[in-house]
């Protein structure tokens, strides 16, 4: 009796806390003391690509098919992107390797896909080169030996290249000088976007140990001459080494606007990507349809769960009633892990839930037959209860044990493969077996013991279906 009461008081309080969760978006606990937030947390519902609507995108390693690409570098890949996009603003990605080299992106909720995908396929190869006494102006294409042995500076300037007027014979171009790197954006530690003194947008760096002392050697070497800043061949900023760079701290200057320079932080700090990426595939999904799906899917769940609290009412009667509230218990349950997690819902993920609200019943149909047995074979409440629960057990057990062994192939099919929606709705139907299981075994048991153990059977029957 004493831990039937304790059980009890556990699944009030619990209740209580779902409910505080499910109807916040935000919580926060603050410290009685200093009045200072102890734990602030967002827990918003969580939408996926369906539902959300946003960009899906199919990247590809842009290599000749019988180039073997290693795991580890798609792996790399794959995270270089997920930072990228991350730095950007972009919430809630996912990201999944499908295959030997392919990887599945999905952005919920971007506006411009377009500029998304092309920052995230750029290498952003930074250079830091010698210009000796002569610079270049600023867009200036020009060619570098990336890191090679020369040191001598050039005593020539090229010709600034416009793409859209370049000669198509390539023997009429002009003659390029060689540009000598003095370091790569490999030496960069950090990078960031500050604003200088005139509120002109600049990106700040700090350089590797190693990296500060070849910087440092240099600027002290050359000053008064200038270090070309260049971005993927293109010249971005010509400074001039007015002082030596010994402490390993600079800024990148230029006429960038706040998305430009952010987007170049971004790029410095997540590094050139291991292998060249193509875009095989892409789609953009409308909110509204994302809308539609969570309507119908919301009137589906709540039709479900008004045919299955009918359903157990009539049959059951007393213990049926007692059966639908421990089911109000699980959903407030499952609601409140969904948002904690939190959890990615997508539309599978929702059908994995609603079908997991069908397991949970099922546990309750075995036990309350198993009930009505024990019943009609002379035991009193309290021992048809309890025998009811112990025998109905077995076949609970290995139902719900099976489910959670196809949820686990299911996942790691959709991890191997990229195939996002099925992971969703393997753990949102893994997570609802789970939560089904406590409620079949504490929850439920708890109520009917609750309610039951001070009832007579033989005065009344009829609220058993007997």
């Amino acid at each position: 009796m004493r831990n039937r009461n304790n059980w009890l008081i556990f699944i009030v309080i619990l209740v209580a806390f779902s409910l505080w969760i499910d109807l916040s978006k935000n919580i926060a606990i603050i410290n009685p003391f200093n009045d200072k937030p102890l734990v602030e947390r967002n827990v918003d519902v969580k939408l996926g690509l369906d539902l959300r609507g946003g960009l899906q995108a199919l990247l590809e390693a842009d290599v000749p098919a019988e180039t073997v690409i290693t795991t580890e570098e798609l792996t790399n890949a794959k995270n270089i992107l997920q930072n990228r996009a991350n730095a950007l603003g972009v919430s809630e990605i996912t990201m999944q390797i499908a295959g030997d080299r392919r990887i599945v992106a999905e952005f919920p909720g971007i506006t411009n896909p377009e500029e998304v995908v092309a920052t995230l396929k750029q290498t952003a190869l930074l250079e830091f080169v010698d210009m000796g006494t002569s610079p270049v102006p600023v867009g200036t294409i020009i060619k570098t030996d990336a890191g090679g042995a020369s040191t001598t500076a050039p005593t020539a300037v090229p010709t600034p290249i416009d793409p859209a007027a370049a000669p198509t014979d390539p023997a009429a171009a002009p003659e390029e000088i060689i540009y000598n790197t003095v370091m790569t954006g490999a030496g960069l530690e950090t990078a960031s976007v500050t604003r200088n003194t005139a509120g002109q947008y600049q990106i700040s760096f700090v350089l590797k140990p190693d990296s500060t002392n070849v910087f440092g050697e240099y600027t002290t070497s050359h000053r008064g001459q200038y270090l070309a800043i260049v971005l993927d061949k293109q010249v971005i900023s010509v400074p001039t080494i007015n002082d030596p760079i010994t402490s390993g701290q600079g800024v990148i200057t230029g006429q960038f606007t706040q998305e430009e320079a952010q987007t170049l932080a971004v790029q410095l700090r997540s590094g050139a990507l291991p292998i060249p990426i193509k875009v095989v595939e892409s789609r953009t999904i409308g909110a509204t349809l994302g809308e539609e799906s969570i309507r119908k899917s919301v009137l589906a769940g709540i039709i479900g769960l008004v045919v299955v609290i009918l359903f157990m009412a009539f049959n059951y009667r007393l213990p049926g009633l007692v059966a639908d509230l421990a089911l109000i218990c699980y959903a407030l349950f499952s609601l409140m892990l969904f948002k904690l997690i939190p959890v990615t819902l997508t539309l599978p993920g929702i059908a994995g839930f609603i079908l997991s609200v069908g397991m949970a019943v099922d546990a309750n149909v075995l036990i309350f037959e198993r009930l009505k047995e024990e019943l009609r074979g002379g035991r009193n409440l309290r021992q048809a209860i309890d025998l009811a629960w112990s025998r109905a057990w077995p076949s609970i057990r290995d139902s719900n044990t099976s489910t959670l062994i196809t949820c686990v192939i299911l996942f790691l099919f959709g991890n191997t493969f990229g195939a996002s929606m099925v992971k969703g709705f393997s753990v949102t139907l893994a997570l609802g077996v789970g939560i089904s299981l406590f409620t079949a075994i504490i929850v439920t048991r708890t109520f009917l013991h609750t309610v039951m153990d001070n009832l007579k059977l033989a005065e009344h029957p009829r609220w058993f279906g007997l």
